[in-house]
Parts: C-alpha cells; sequence; structure tokens
C-alpha cells in the first residue's frame, strides 16, 4: 500500500537533518533503528528535533494511552514548526497503517507525508538524489555508544485474530523475511559490534509459513547460531498456539539461544479467552508451560495479561490470578484493557467501570512483585553471566541469559563484555552484584551455556 504523500515530500534534499522519535513496541524500535541506519548511509545526518530539517514519528496505537502522547507530541511539533516553516514533519507506524484512512491529512494539518509501518523503502523514495542504500544489509548505528544488542525483524504483520488487538489492522497480514536476508543483516550488524539479536514478530512462532519450502523459526536459530561473533539471540513475541516442540528443543540445544521466552496468556479463564478470539484453553496453556520447563528447566518466563476486557466478571478476574499465582512467571505485563476502533471488542459494550479495571491491575501487579521477588531469590549468591550493555546511574548492567537486569560496580570498563557476577542482593525488579575474579571464562564460539 502507498504512503500518504504531502506535496513537500519531493522537495525533500540531499543532506537533510533528521530526527527519530518512536513509541511502542519493540518493532517500532527495530524500525526505527533501520530506518535511522538507512537515512544516514543516504547521506543524511540526525540532529536534535529542534534543529531538525525533517523530524519522523513512528507512532503506536495499540493503547489508547500510545495514540494520546503521538497525538500530543503531533501538537508540540505543529508549534515548533509555526517557529520554523522549513520543519517537515513525517507520521508512520500504526498511527497510519497499511490502509491509511482518507482523514489523516485534516486530523493532522502539520503532517507533511504519511508513511505505512515498516515502510523503509518508501521513507528512502521521498530523498530524490540520495545514495542508494542496500536494505537487506544495514548496520545497527548508534551515535551515542557503541551497540551492543539489536532488534532484528524477521516477519511483520499478523494473520491472528485476537478481538481486542488493532495491530493486524495497522500491521496487515503476515510477511516473513527470507532466511538469507536476514542471516544478511545479522552479519552485518555483528560486524559492527552487536553481540546480542533478538528477533521479532508480532507473531514471530509464525515466521516462514509462507515462504518458498516454509522454513520455521527453529531452522532460522539454527543458521544465525553459526553466526561467528555472535553471542546471544532471543526472540520475540510468542503464541502460544505456534509455539512448537521443535522451537523449544532449539532454545534447549542451542547454546547461544537465551532460556528467555514470553508467551503471552492474556486471560485466565475460557470463556474470557473466546471472548478475546484466543485459540487456546487454559488447560492447554498449562501444559505448554509444564512442557518448556521440563525441556528448558532454567527458563525465564514472560506473559502479558489484559484486565477489564468486555465482560469480565469478578470469577474471571480469579481464574487470571489463581493462573498468575500457579505459573509464577519471572515477569507480567499487565495492562486495563481499553477499546480500539476497528477491532472486534470495540464493538462490545466497555462495561468494566475504569476503577475496577484500575483495582485489578493494581492487584495483580502487586501480586506479580512478590512473585518475581522471590523467583529472583533463587539467584541469591550464584555467579550469573551478565552480556553489559551501558552505564547506568554509576553502575555496570547487562542481562543474564534468562532476561533479568543485573548491575555490579566495576572501575574496570565492561561495555561489550560477558562478565560473571556473584549476586548479593535480590529484588523483584533486578539482581545486584559483584564482578568475580577469576571467574569462569565464557567460551564465545559457543555461547553461553
Amino acid at each position: 500500500m502507498p504512503a500518504v504523500l504531502g506535496a513537500s515530500q519531493r522537495l525533500w534534499r540531499i543532506g537533510v537533518r533528521f530526527a527519530i522519535w518512536t513509541s511502542g513496541c519493540q518493532m517500532n524500535r527495530a524500525d526505527s533503528d533501520r530506518l535511522q541506519a538507512a537515512l544516514q548511509l543516504a547521506g543524511h545526518e540526525p540532529a536534535p528535533p529542534e534543529e531538525a530539517d525533517l523530524v519522523i514519528l513512528n507512532a503506536c496505537v495499540v493503547r489508547e494511552s500510545a495514540e494520546r502522547r503521538a497525538v500530543a507530541r503531533l501538537r508540540a511539533l505543529a508549534g515548533l514548526k509555526r517557529k520554523r516553516p522549513q520543519l517537515r514533519i513525517a507520521l508512520m507506524g500504526c498511527l497510519v497503517g497499511v490502509r491509511p484512512p482518507d482523514d489523516l491529512p485534516r486530523r493532522f494539518p502539520m503532517v507533511d507525508a504519511f508513511f505505512p509501518p515498516s515502510a523503509l523503502e518508501e521513507v528512502l523514495a521521498a530523498f530524490p538524489g540520495s545514495r542508494p542504500v542496500d536494505t537487506a544489509r544495514l548496520p545497527h548505528l548508534d551515535g551515542a555508544r557503541r551497540p551492543i544488542t539489536a532488534f532484528l525483524p524477521v516477519i511483520y504483520g499478523c494473520d491472528n485474530h485476537c478481538t481486542y488487538c488493532i495491530v493486524p489492522i495497522r500491521r496487515g497480514r503476515e510477511r516473513s523475511r527470507p532466511v538469507e536476508e536476514i542471516v544478511s543483516e545479522a552479519e552485518c550488524m555483528v560486524a559492527q559490534g552487536v553481540r546480542e539479536i533478538t528477533l521479532l514478530g508480532q507473531n514471530v512462532d509464525a515466521y516462514g509459513h509462507d515462504l518458498p519450502g516454509q522454513p520455521t523459526l527453529a531452522a532460522l536459530l539454527h543458521r544465525l547460531h553459526e553466526i561467528e561473533g555472535l553471542w546471544r539471540i532471543r526472540f520475540l513475541t510468542s503464541h502460544p498456539k505456534d509455539l512448537s516442540d521443535d522451537l523449544i528443543s532449539a532454545v534447549a540445544e542451542l547454546p547461544k539461544v537465551c532460556p528467555d521466552i514470553s508467551l503471552p496468556v492474556q486471560a485466565g479463564d475460557d470463556r474470557l479467552l473466546r471472548r478475546m478470539g484466543r485459540p487456546y484453553t487454559v488447560d492447554a496453556y498449562r501444559r505448554l508451560i509444564e512442557r518448556i520447563r521440563a525441556t528448558v528447566p532454567d527458563v525465564g518466563l514472560s506473559t502479558d495479561v489484559i484486565v477489564g476486557f468486555p465482560g469480565e466478571t469478578e470469577e474471571e478476574y480469579q481464574g487470571t490470578r489463581r493462573l498468575l499465582e500457579e505459573i509464577r512467571f519471572d515477569v507480567v505485563h499487565i495492562a486495563a484493557y481499553s477499546p480500539r476502533p476497528g477491532t472486534a471488542a470495540a464493538r462490545l459494550p466497555d462495561d468494566v467501570p475504569q476503577e475496577v479495571k484500575e483495582k485489578r491491575r493494581q492487584e495483580l501487579e502487586l501480586l506479580q512483585e512478590g512473585i518475581a521477588a522471590e523467583r529472583n531469590a533463587r539467584y541469591l549468591g550464584q555467579s550469573v553471566p551478565v552480556l553489559v550493555e551501558d552505564l547506568h546511574r554509576g553502575k555496570w548492567r547487562g542481562r543474564t541469559p534468562q532476561g533479568k537486569w543485573c548491575f555490579f560496580a566495576d572501575a574496570v570498563p565492561r561495555l561489550g563484555e560477558i562478565v560473571w557476577v556473584r549476586v548479593r542482593h535480590t529484588g523483584p525488579w533486578s539482581l545486584q552484584g559483584d564482578p568475580m575474579d577469576g571467574a569462569p571464562q565464557v567460551d564465545r564460539s559457543n555461547g553461553l551455556r
């Protein structure tokens, strides 16, 4: 679907100073990273928004609050544009969608061009005379620091029919990237210094079903595992109906693939799951978790939960609470339901009062805080390998293979290293520890385990 174009789009020139503002999921962040790299390779220069010739908003609308933030940012840019009439504004992402609505120019008159999600080629085409860019081999560019971790989209769109979700409407049908293109881009990232790559998809487990030969995500993990210099691989987000035994086995067998699985359950009641359009039962989900933990005993598990979905009764809510108490996830992302126009659920009465939604959300947050604290307490006194991503408030910060943040102080530069840390303090959100002298060295050619 072509972008909705403004007349000014054809006036953008070589050497544009640009800024990118991003909100929403990791896919949006990955799209923005790839766009920045492409624009720089094409001869353009990143700049602060107040100094830029062009500001690109890559905006999310999965939740109402995300859309409000994007609209507020657009209004702020409109004020900046009144002071600097030469400023150009572009809007892309789920706020535009793969089929941009006709009223976008009326709603956002300050915007000069609209681009669908992941519309890298369309944005580049808006700069006649730019240097050609091979979008299949984009480096991971970050002007602030050496890149250590990066997101790599492998499949776009979604074919599921969750009644609350706007993603299929805004991002379209599932479209997998060819294996060789993904491997090529991953190699380019590693050459830039990236040591951990997270494979992305709205439904990442569906990767490859639309490609010749139908390669699987498990097969792709095996290919990426062969890349020299790549130390860690993660993937998200998984869907319970598509998480195969082959994929679970790949996590267990491949040392570079982190034992870290995100598996959104959304609710703990079968009636609620049916209204949400989730094609599994609570018992089926429970059995899947059992298979994962039996195959990958050290796995870190995270999930997503929605409270206050239309018609949610106290009994249905308590089912969700009981499931969290039973499974004991490492991380739970909890959101109060908000209707999104165009979804099937938006046609249902939004009949759970806001104060009830908020009460349930807070109750689950408090419950999960206790569970996470208990889960993390198992690491007290243990040594964990931490891939150091940055310096945060005077301490080095990185993640364990299970995705847990770990902080430690050290005068020695540690950025980009895998450091063994002995944990001396645990909390619900992170670990604290000390670097180990004479710690066992990680075999970086074979990963972490």
